[in-house]
């Protein structure tokens, strides 16, 4: 049980860090016989910092409640 609470924690804090995340995908643009013409799209998933604190929080209670036990 601690060593889910840790990893909640780090997740917590890697999410509190990295606030926005950058991905591309491949989108057919021209498909014409054999000529094919791609471009790579942007999305980007960003979220608040509060969230990553939120889930520290989760974590220290994880672990506090492992460490009464």
């Amino acid at each position: 049980m601690k060593k889910i609470g840790i990893f909640i924690v780090i997740l917590g804090l890697a999410l509190t860090i990295f606030t926005a995340i950058t991905f591309f995908t491949r989108e057919k643009v021209v498909d014409i016989g054999s000529l094919k013409i791609t471009a790579n799209k942007p999305h980007h998933l960003r979220w608040s910092p509060l969230i990553g604190i939120a889930v520290i929080g989760v974590g220290g209670v994880v672990l506090l409640i492992s460490s009464k036990k």
